[in-house]
């Protein structure tokens, strides 16, 4: 095994862009990223992963409010990854979207106990909510019940990006500060914040910092683009907070992978971020 890559979104055809974010998003992302989506079979995608020695966990999606699209069965698709081919992929983020109410704590009783997926993972602008908004705490709560870590996205989205009006997304909901109240309410609660927090990557160490209960993932990002400040936390007094993840497909996990180890990062630190961290801060038998 020569990593664990925390945040891997599914590039097979339940999971393509415009399932996901409708035909407008869909055909924008990549004229503006400069990416072409391309959907693969599951053998295809397991191999990718296999050949590269990397275990991962999967994400799925649901933001039905905001978007208006029925994505909740992803939870099941990716549990049904995972059973297929577990050993590429050694767990799974369910996704939930939190203004479903009661059936969003049911689903996640659901996903947990009976998919055993290992984590519940949020995109607040995209679902359109405060994190520390106590209409949600409800859910956090039965993540503690449960004893599962929490994620969410933090910093800005590609979702929408360069669209007029940012295609309704609102890039508030991704400040990390708000997760701060969060983390102080459920001190048992393990939260990772999802991305380097662009441009409140700041207020994103000062939470590492303070609060014992949260971590992060280093998805999202292509590692030569870090900012300073990130690069001097990972390789010094941090170490021992961050993940690798690769925010596949959007980010190919092999060049994340050369980039970071040409970092100038010392060898404990690549080994630590790369899988000695995801296994203890997410309880990862692998």
């Amino acid at each position: 095994m020569r990593a664990i890559d925390v945040h891997v979104h599914p590039s097979t055809a339940p999971f393509s862009y415009e399932r996901r974010w409708g035909k407008e998003v869909a055909e924008f992302l990549p004229k503006y990223y400069r990416i072409q989506e391309r959907i693969r079979s599951d053998e295809e995608m397991a191999e990718e992963f296999r050949t590269l020695g990397i275990k991962a966990l999967l994400v799925a999606w649901d933001a039905q409010a905001q978007s208006g699209y029925d994505t909740s069965t992803l939870n099941d698709e990716v549990a049904k990854l995972i059973r297929k081919f577990p050993d590429v992929f050694i767990g799974g983020w369910a996704m939930i979207d939190p203004w479903k109410g009661k059936w969003a704590i049911r689903e996640l009783e659901r996903c947990v106990k009976e998919l055993g997926l290992t984590g519940l993972k949020f995109q607040p602008p995209a679902q359109g909510f405060f994190p520390n908004d106590k209409r949600f705490y409800p859910l956090y709560e039965k993540c503690v019940e449960l004893r599962i870590p929490v994620s969410f996205h933090t910093g800005t989205t590609g979702l929408g990006a360069g669209m007029p009006g940012g295609h309704g997304y609102r890039l508030k909901f991704g400040r990390p500060i708000y997760l701060d109240d969060v983390a102080a309410d459920f001190p048992e609660l393990t939260i990772v914040m999802i991305h380097p927090a662009w441009p409140w990557v700041d207020e994103q160490i000062a939470i590492l910092l303070h609060k014992a209960n949260v971590f992060a993932d280093l998805s999202g990002w292509a590692p030569k683009y870090f900012p300073e400040t990130l690069k001097r936390e990972i390789n010094g007094r941090l170490q021992d907070k961050f993940m690798y993840g690769s925010d596949y497909p959007e980010i190919p996990p092999k060049r994340w992978l050369e980039e970071f180890q040409a970092g100038g990062y010392k060898e404990e630190v690549v080994e630590k971020v790369l899988w000695k961290n995801a296994q203890r801060i997410l309880k990862l038998e692998v």
